[in-house]
């Protein structure tokens, strides 16, 4: 890819070159330029907090309503995240220029310059998606001596997702729930779930305001029936129309899907979803590295930073190479179906065509691709 192609700024700082030479950025031969101290190297400490601060600063003890609606984007909070963000680069320059960091540290802050002001994935060309990738993959690598597998993969053409759950079968085992966890490398300290499974009474209708979300007895309770929720994928997405910043989008598939490293952790999305299908991360995420989902896609399961949105992509990484998602997987009862609505020979099409299919808040106008059904 041409340098004059490129959507991010970069250093070309030829690490071999200055090893050779001796020299730092700056020209000079010895450390007295500055650059070249290890006070000014930012650990991934530093760097970690650096970005937590940029994302959600003192937020971060909010919880429920406060969420959504105190946000908090005076001048003061704009210019507070513009340093963190500029402190973030700036650190990753001076360690670049250092003549005594190894190659290691030097290329694994190479990659944090590059992707901190990296562009906008939706708008970067196939080249640039497979770069990104690439520099995330390398830098796992650098930082845990570990390999995962990432991959880039566009929506294929004819191919437009759907989903049905048959309200009928679904038992409430949540078993759906701890695949999606494991198979999105979903935080484990603060129990992050992209599903859930709410137990409504029998005869009370579709009562979400009395449903139980997390009920910790065995079922099925008598007396009792069971939906599940998630994302649904809308053809009108009223999440993405109020993104400021484009970081959430509809691909050509129908996935509604969020690239991490764009987004600014405002909220807007989670209080615009009609269907509580988003999720706010306030905390990093913590996965045992032996649990580490290593199959993973850009713009689903890999790991995230602090202080972004999150939500479930129809595993994603999963149904773009022919899977169905973790949940379909899981489940005991065959309650939930899922598969390509152009398909005519698919199961999805099928029961859409066969049952009394309905779909939740239709007057809304949001063309949700997520049906329910009963037998």
């Amino acid at each position: 890819m041409s340098n004059n192609n490129k959507k991010w700024f970069s250093l070309n700082l030829g690490r071999k070159e200055k090893e050779s030479s001796g020299s730092c950025g700056c020209g000079k031969t010895s450390g007295g330029c500055g650059s070249s101290s290890d006070s000014h190297q930012m650990t991934d400490e530093a760097f970690a907090t650096a970005a937590i601060n940029a994302s959600i600063g003192e937020e971060r003890t909010k919880d429920g309503f406060e969420q959504v609606f105190d946000v908090k984007m005076d001048r003061r909070t704009a210019f507070k995240k513009l340093t963190a963000s500029l402190l973030i680069g700036a650190g990753a320059v001076s360690t670049s220029c250092s003549v005594i960091s190894g190659d290691e540290t030097k290329e694994k802050s190479q990659i944090d310059w590059e992707e901190q002001f990296k562009g906008n994935y939706k708008l970067m060309t196939d080249e640039e998606k497979g770069a990104t990738v690439d520099r995330l993959v390398r830098s796992y690598q650098l930082r845990t001596g570990k390999n995962i597998s990432m991959s880039s993969k566009n929506a294929e053409e004819d191919v437009l997702f759907g989903y049905a759950f048959n309200i009928s079968k679904c038992q409430g085992y949540m078993d759906c729930v701890n695949a999606c966890v494991e198979e999105n490398n979903q935080d484990r300290n603060s129990q992050m779930q992209y599903i859930r499974i709410h137990e409504m009474k029998d005869g009370k209708g579709f009562n979400f305001n009395e449903a139980d979300d997390n009920y910790y007895h065995e079922v099925p309770a008598e007396g009792h029936f069971y939906m599940g929720t998630q994302c649904f994928h809308c053809d009108n997405p009223p999440c993405v129309e109020v993104c400021p910043v484009q970081a959430t989008w509809r691909e050509d598939d129908g996935l509604v899907v969020v690239d991490y490293d764009w987004c600014v952790g405002c909220r807007y999305c989670m209080a615009a979803c009609p269907y509580d299908g988003r999720r706010f991360n306030w905390s990093k995420p913590e996965v045992p590295e032996a649990e580490i989902n290593k199959n993973q896609h850009y713009l689903g399961n890999r790991m995230r930073k602090k202080g972004v949105m999150e939500k479930c992509t129809f595993c994603v990484q999963r149904s773009r190479a022919g899977k169905n998602p973790a949940c379909v997987e899981a489940c005991p009862t065959g309650a939930r179906i899922f598969g390509n609505l152009l398909d005519p020979n698919s199961t999805i099409r099928w029961v859409l065509e066969n049952k009394k299919v309905f779909r939740l808040k239709e007057d809304l106008g949001t063309e949700p691709k997520f049906w329910y059904f009963m037998d």
